[in-house]
């Protein structure tokens, strides 16, 4: 078959609908990361080769796209295998560029000298306030150009870097660049392999950091070293408001660290644990730390296996702060008893508005109880249990 820009562009529009089909499959379903990223890997595998024969000359075409387009404030690029050299074109122009606001470049293969032209943009442009790089297959020394451009930019807000191959060093650079950089709001490193030293580092650079409010290091083997380093940065950061540590190997440890940085800290809002191993002994110190909280409002706490105890700790919670509206609790080995504890509490508590039940292992008995509740409660607006599945 004989390729056109219309079927380059059919193509493009099919796979970008199997990307938010994928997105809504993995909220419906719990897969790994292996099987996404197998799922995800065939797809980018069919995409070159159906696109790599072409006599398309997208690289080409970029250059020629910026320039006509002066007043462009939003450029969507993403599944289209650009690669480094596409992204020198782009960069070229937009260096200089004065209107391009967002940049989304995500799925482009574009790997650390792709990076370097883009670091190249943020050190000069002085429009872009979005970047999305994510699943590019940058690196280390990618991830070190970009923070040397993040050092020179003043406008830039929004970076992701979700999905790359950024370990400990890439980290480093970046917990460097964020001590100086003024502007910068929300950074996504999702899915990456900093480990503990790259946590470190990214702390580092929060105790310095005026700026940022949102940091995502979900997936990325942070374990209960680097739940201490993180818990001393937020004793000094007081911008931060939501860090996400989800799908990493956080333990009861890690989980004490991280209330004690709490206990300091008077600005985060949300906290997201999911997929961890806090167990009943984590969620103590977490659920001692929120007794007297003024500031946290979310917590997820999902798939850490709490079970009963972990339950009771959290209804004592709920009993005395007057601040979380949301916890969830999904999936973490709750059963009649555990639901009994909460719905005790759940009584005399008039701040929660959402609490996620769902999957754990309490039957009719526990239903009953939360039935009960709701019957005193008139602040949950909220409610996910199971067996069967009852949403209110």
């Amino acid at each position: 078959m004989k390729l056109t820009q219309k079927s380059i562009n059919d193509v493009e529009k099919k796979f970008i609908e199997l990307s938010k089909k994928l997105k809504e499959i993995r909220q419906e379903n719990e897969f790994n990361e292996i099987d996404l990223n197998h799922f995800q890997l065939k797809l980018t595998q069919i995409t070159k080769e159906l696109l790599e024969p072409s006599n398309i000359s997208i690289r080409q075409d970029l250059h020629e796209l910026i320039e006509k387009i002066s007043t462009l404030t939003t450029l969507d690029l993403q599944w289209n295998i650009i690669q480094a050299v596409g992204a020198q074109h782009l960069a070229d122009v937009l260096q200089h560029n004065t209107t391009l606001t967002t940049l989304d470049f995500q799925w482009n293969g574009i790997g650390d000298v792709g990076a370097q032209h883009l670091a190249n943009v943020l050190k000069h442009n002085s429009t872009l306030t979005t970047l999305n790089l994510e699943h590019n297959s940058i690196g280390d020394v990618g991830a070190q150009h970009l923070a040397n451009g993040l050092r020179h930019n003043t406008t830039l807000t929004t970076l992701d870097l979700g999905r790359n191959e950024i370990g400990a060093v890439g980290a480093q650079h970046m917990g460097d660049a964020l001590r100086l950089n003024i502007t910068l709001i929300t950074l996504n490193l999702h899915h990456n392999s900093i480990g503990d030293d790259g946590a470190q580092n990214l702390a580092d650079g929060l105790r310095y950091n005026t700026t940022l409010t949102t940091i995502n290091l979900g997936d990325n083997k942070i374990g209960d070293v680097g739940a201490q380093h993180l818990a001393d940065g937020l004793r000094h950061n007081t911008t931060l408001i939501t860090l996400n540590l989800e799908d990493n190997q956080i333990g009861a440890v890690g989980a004490q660290y991280l209330a004690d940085g709490l206990r300091h800290n008077t600005t985060l809002i949300t906290l997201n644990l999911d997929a961890n191993q806090i167990e009943a002994f984590g969620a103590q110190h977490l659920a001692d730390v929120l007794k007297h909280s003024t500031t946290l409002i979310i917590l997820n706490l999902q798939r850490n296996q709490i079970g009963d105890v972990g339950a009771q700790h959290f209804a004592d919670v709920l009993r005395h702060n007057t601040t979380l509206t949301t916890l969830n609790l999904r999936g973490n080995e709750i059963g009649d008893v555990g639901v009994q504890y909460l719905t005790d509490e759940l009584r005399y508590n008039t701040t929660l508005t959402t609490l996620d039940l769902q999957s754990n292992e309490f039957g009719t008995v526990a239903l009953q109880h939360l039935a009960d509740v709701l019957r005193h409660n008139t602040v949950i607006s909220s409610l996910y249990s199971c067996i069967p599945c009852v949403y209110l």
